[in-house]
């Protein structure tokens, strides 16, 4: 991945440097169990444990040798004096590329998982400042009937805990490792030295295995990574829309001395917004290269090897840059109450054809002529005709059934809403106690 979308403790767990430290700490933690059933000797265990690897050197021997895990051994063994012997016993190269992967996978895991609680906990609050907040709900991209924005967030919160369940489970199912041998039969390394190892480094060994660990775990944790994406392109496509210049309703933060555009002054892009739905197609491609990877012939071949060098670093780094970008857009959203109001009252009343549907109804009318009724006054608002509150006021058959108080009633949005302490009780938004209750919600603790 490219730097500018690499953040630093990301950025380092899928550096070069911490890949080749974690297959060192795999192969002394197997030389650890060695000693301890006597193959290693005890004059051989210091040196081992001290053995480094420099990168230039092991590089070196890479060009020779083109096999990057030989190398490695080699280079490590160049620092380990005659106990060099000793290294690598019984092992195959994806017995340290797969647990050292998995060690990778489970700090980026980490990661991970504080970005989407940091966003979690901001939708959150915003979900609460906004939950009386009048708009109009979309549906096609017309306006449809009222809602709040914050019921929008709180939709966006519920499926972003969901994620974080989803991201929990997947990092669980990566935190294996294995050291079974070149056809996973352990015919060189006994099973109890394997649970050993991976205990050791804090991992499960995976209870059985080929030469590699199979890869439908990592199918499933590069699909979780693009489903969370998903959501995030999910939530900028809507900031998106409710930036355009006719909605006006939120924007992005725009700080003194950002530019929108190079040759319009006037632009405030969503620049942001839109750069996260590109990541979230990156993810989504990474997903489908892991998913094409689980089918390997027999115990294994090296199909997936070269495409797991770009897609869990990419994939882990795209998609922490992303949950960074869009907590900071969220905590710091521009909204406009007063445009949101506007444009609800924009179509003169239409937006409540429903409720008024509903009431002839319930007075004894024919659905099909109220239906009839209702949308021949929407189809001459719409046409400049009179507008719809004052068209079904006026009307005589309406009126035959209803007074004009109880008409009036009908176009009142909070009779419509009612309902929303429910809604967010469900969720447990703003219940005492709750990971979001109202009384805390100006001291959410927010991750730097």
């Amino acid at each position: 991945m490219i730097e500018r979308y690499t953040r630093p403790e990301m950025g380092r767990v899928w550096s070069e440097r911490a890949k080749i430290d974690g297959w060192l700490r795999v192969e002394l933690a197997v030389c650890r169990g060695w000693h301890r059933r006597g193959r290693i000797p005890d004059w051989a265990l210091p040196p081992l444990l001290a053995a480094t690897v420099d990168l230039e050197r092991m590089r070196a021997i890479e060009r020779e040798t083109d096999h990057d895990v030989i190398a490695f051994v080699r280079a490590a063994g160049e620092t380990a004096g005659d106990a060099a012997r000793f290294l690598h016993l019984g092992l195959t190269s994806s017995d340290v590329v797969d647990t050292a992967l998995a060690l990778q996978v489970v700090e980026a895991g980490a990661l991970l998982d504080a970005g989407l609680e940091r966003l979690i906990e901001i939708v959150g609050r915003q979900a609460l400042a906004h939950k009386r907040t009048l708009m109009v709900g979309r549906t096609h991209g017309m306006h449809a009937e009222p809602t709040t924005f914050g019921l929008k967030l709180a939709v966006w919160w519920d499926e972003l805990r969901r994620h974080r369940e989803r991201l929990a489970l997947a990092r669980r199912q990566m935190a294996v490792g294995k050291v079974s041998g070149a056809v996973g039969s352990h015919a060189q390394v006994p099973p109890d030295l394997e649970e050993e190892v991976c205990v050791a480094l804090g991992l499960v060994a995976a209870p059985a295995s080929t030469q590699i660990v199979q890869r439908d775990r990592h199918a499933f944790f590069l699909s979780v990574l693009a489903g969370v994406g998903g959501s995030l392109e999910k939530v900028t496509v809507e900031i998106r829309h409710l930036q355009r210049t006719e909605v006006g309703e939120a924007e992005e933060p725009f700080d003194p001395g950002n530019q929108g555009s190079s040759a319009m002054p006037h632009k405030r892009n969503p620049h942001a917004s839109e750069r996260v739905a590109g990541l979230a197609r990156l993810l989504r491609g990474y997903a489908g290269v892991a998913a094409e990877n689980v089918p390997l012939w027999h115990e294994r071949d090296i199909s997936h090897s070269s495409a797991e060098r770009v897609i869990f670093p990419d994939a882990c780094i795209v998609l922490d840059y992303a949950l960074a970008q869009v907590a900071e857009l969220l905590d710091r959203l521009v909204v406009h109450p007063g445009r949101m109001r506007a444009n609800l009252d924009l179509t003169g009343g239409m937006i409540y054809s429903q409720p008024v549907l509903l009431a002839l109804v319930d007075a004894g009318m024919d659905r099909q002529r109220a239906y009839a009724i209702v949308q021949g006054h929407a189809r001459r608002a719409v046409d400049g005709g009179p507008p719809f509150r004052q068209a079904v006021l006026d009307d005589a058959e309406v009126a035959a059934l209803m007074d004009r108080a109880a008409v009036d009633r009908l176009f009142d949005p909070a009779a419509q809403l009612g309902h929303v302490d429910a809604v967010f009780g469900r969720l447990g938004l703003g219940v005492p106690g709750s990971e979001c209750d109202s009384d805390t919600v100006g001291t959410l603790v927010r991750r730097p």
